[in-house]
């Protein structure tokens, strides 16, 4: 589990801990979660990937099951966004992702079985102003996804993806009112998602019951991206 430390990522690995799971989280600051293996590791660093998953396998064994969820947001509108702001986002969105499935899938290989989980947006078909880098990024991942589900389906292991919406995290907690309400009114749910309703989604894409599910890109937004 990439990106394990807070919000999405915790929540999913907590609720993988909670099903019995052996579970390792990566996380670039802060303190490991209480109760789980955290493993330092920057997803931009493909020799800190590496490294972090021979411990996570040392600890732990094989690594049966990835989510990728590290991710970072540098928004600004498309005039003012710098190289470097456009870069950093899709290296650590985009190809921190691809570094650690093609890590995971080696072992996933010997095995022959294995869940690839890519955790990405509803901005990613959607678009939003200011996020041109991010939105690119997350839609990068569907295309990534559906490639390694067609690489890799034949020997047992599948690849999904999961587009979260508006979901109650520290990180949108800080959004002005006026602006957290016109996003209420845009989906038909009317609610904002929770973190636990993404962890059910990708604990079930990871699940025995959804082996014949590969290539697909499910939604978790409580409506707002339909016809995207």
């Amino acid at each position: 589990m990439t990106g394990g430390n807070r919000g999405i990522g915790l929540a999913v690995a907590r609720a993988f801990a909670a099903a019995g799971d052996r579970v390792a989280v990566t996380h670039r600051s802060g303190q490991a979660p209480e109760g789980l293996l955290g493993v330092r590791a920057d997803v931009t660093d493909t020799a800190a990937v590496d490294a972090a998953f021979a411990q996570v396998e040392a600890a732990h064994g094989p690594v049966e099951v990835l989510v990728a969820n590290a991710g970072v947001t540098r928004d600004q509108l498309l005039l003012r966004m710098s190289d470097e702001d456009f870069a950093t986002v899709v290296d650590t969105n985009l190809a921190g992702a691809f570094r650690c499935a093609r890590r995971a899938s080696k072992g996933m290989i010997r095995l022959r079985r294995g869940r690839i989980v890519l955790v990405s947006s509803v901005n990613a078909l959607s678009g939003a102003a200011g996020q041109a880098n991010y939105a690119a990024s997350k839609a990068g991942l569907v295309g990534m996804a559906r490639s390694v589900a067609r690489e890799l389906g034949g020997r047992g292991i599948t690849t999904n993806v999961v587009a979260p919406g508006f979901v109650e995290t520290d990180m949108t907690a800080v959004l002005a009112e006026d602006v957290r309400a016109k996003a209420l009114a845009a989906i038909p749910a009317a609610r904002f998602g929770t973190v636990e309703d993404v962890a059910a989604a990708v604990l079930f894409l990871a699940s025995p019951a959804a082996g014949y599910v590969n290539g697909a890109v499910l939604p978790v937004d409580g409506g707002l991206g339909m016809g995207h």
